[in-house]
């Protein structure tokens, strides 16, 4: 079953469970997915289209939770956290720390890259391969570790 099915089926469920959480978080996605469809004047998104509309979702729901901590409101960050969860269902498995420094790694050799300066074009190569699976903000700082290693 493709995302752009699921999502629906699981509103529905969501709403005959009475899941408030959840059934908000879907009905915000599926918002979400209409307006990306409405910007790409397409009629369906792609399951990876989809997974890319979650994942910035989910960026959306991680600053906001990092903003409410940083002005001391615990219990509006945690339902942020809440939603991440319900929104996490839709990505696929994440990459651990180990498999994003392998494609890190890999990467910066196959880039040719001499130390932080050429920060973008390991960049370039590191993130279609871990798009969707790994956070950017752990890719980035891995592949700042990396380069200034090399010099």
């Amino acid at each position: 079953m493709s995302l752009r099915e699921q999502i629906p089926q699981d509103l529905k469920d969501a709403l005959r469970s009475r899941n408030s959480l959840e059934l908000s978080v879907l009905r915000m996605l599926e918002s979400a997915i209409k307006n990306r469809e409405i910007e790409n004047r397409k009629e369906t998104l792609t399951d990876e289209q989809i997974i890319g509309v979650v994942a910035a979702e989910i960026k959306k729901r991680r600053d906001a939770a990092a903003e409410f901590e940083k002005v001391n409101r615990q219990e509006a960050a945690d339902a942020e956290k809440k939603e991440i969860e319900v929104l996490m269902k839709y990505m696929p498995a994440q990459m651990s720390e180990d498999e994003i420094r392998a494609a890190v790694v890999k990467a910066v050799g196959d880039s040719g890259a001499a130390g932080i300066k050429d920060l973008g074009k390991v960049m370039k190569l590191v993130i279609p391969a871990v798009r969707g699976k790994a956070d950017g903000t752990i890719v980035n700082s891995i592949v700042r570790e990396e380069l200034e290693r090399l010099g």
